[in-house]
């Protein structure tokens, strides 16, 4: 055993006891407080500038619960008031206008609606262009108010569904082929 833990002294002699002079300091201390320090100011400085940019955000773009600006989310889908101008395409499955109110599209160049298959090739498109209507399809008709078909197109034939072909161009009407109709009339003041 190490002797210098058991001594003791006895009465009447003084012999004092070795103080240990050990003394640990817990914490951080010096630069290193100051750099701990400071890298929690500037992390509260951040926090501060996100939630101020963050509120300027949602006050800049009008969020509110219901949705964005004049775009409003409801149950049907989307809902969007008032004016609005799209940069790149629109995917939509429905677009409609109010029931009191026109829906209108304003283009520079044109407006062309594509309407799409599973895969997302073309399979019909309607070109509206300052200056033509264009459509591209296998097929294009065009019906009455209560569904009557009035003109159909294919690549084999054209039809026209009303009681009545009426040409009123100066020129007449003219056939390059053979014309097949059980009834031929003019106007009654003009010649046929």
């Amino acid at each position: 055993m190490v002797r210098e833990q058991y001594t003791t002294s006895t009465q009447g002699t003084n012999i004092e006891r070795p103080e240990k002079h050990y003394v640990y300091n817990i914490g951080i201390y010096g630069w290193r407080k100051r750099c701990l320090y400071l890298f929690v100011l500037l992390l509260i400085i951040i926090l501060l500038v996100n939630f101020a940019l963050t509120i300027w955000i949602l006050k800049v773009m009008w969020f509110s619960p219901s949705g964005m600006g004049h775009l409003r989310v409801t149950s049907e889908g989307l809902r969007l008031e008032g004016e609005s101008e799209f940069l790149y395409p629109l995917y939509a499955k429905e677009i409609r206008s109010r029931e009191d109110d026109s829906l209108l599209l304003h283009s520079s160049q044109n407006v062309t609606v594509n309407a799409r298959n599973l895969d997302g090739h073309v399979t019909g498109r309607l070109t509206v262009g300052p200056d033509a209507v264009e459509t591209h399809g296998r097929h294009f008709q065009i019906n009455s108010r209560d569904g009557k078909m009035l003109f159909s197109v294919n690549e084999k034939e054209v039809l026209v569904g009303t009681d009545k072909l009426r040409v009123t161009g100066p020129q007449g009407a003219l056939f390059e082929h053979s014309v097949e109709t059980p009834l031929v009339r003019a106007e009654s003041s003009k010649q046929l």
